[in-house]
């Protein structure tokens, strides 16, 4: 298995929406490295969702339940989109602040190249934000 973190600006998509939905299709991914990313994702990885813009943090674990297949936005066939369900909302949302002041997670991507929308995890990465949620 392996951990990803998504971003999406509350107001256009936010957690409380895919919660309502019970499923959705991560699509409109435009950048080549997230597109890479997205194709990567396997059916049953888990995934943290991150309030991008407004909120600044991760909020939710989802789960990926269909791997990349061509983005329904576009006709372009270079993009393409998964499907993700919500697993978890997490009891504290865990900002951006918080995770750039943990030395444990000065690589990730999310601080590393924090305008990339899809980024892969460590599991230990994942393991460090999960905890700091679920506080």
């Amino acid at each position: 298995m392996s951990y990803w973190l998504v971003k999406s600006e509350p107001d256009k998509y936010s957690w409380e929406q895919l919660l309502k939905n019970g499923r959705t299709y991560w699509d409109g991914v435009r950048n080549y490295q997230a597109r890479n990313n997205l194709q990567t994702m396997k059916k049953g990885d888990t995934v943290l969702f991150y309030h991008s813009n407004n909120g600044l943090a991760v909020v939710g674990i989802a789960r990926v339940v269909k791997e990349a297949y061509p983005d329904p936005t576009t006709d372009d066939p270079r993009w393409v989109a998964v499907d993700l369900e919500p697993a978890e909302t997490l009891k504290t949302p865990v900002s951006l602040r918080d995770m750039k002041k943990d030395k444990r997670l000065q690589n990730i991507a999310l601080i590393k190249q924090g305008r990339l929308s899809v980024t892969p995890l460590t599991q230990e990465a994942f393991a460090v934000i999960v905890a700091k949620g679920r506080a």
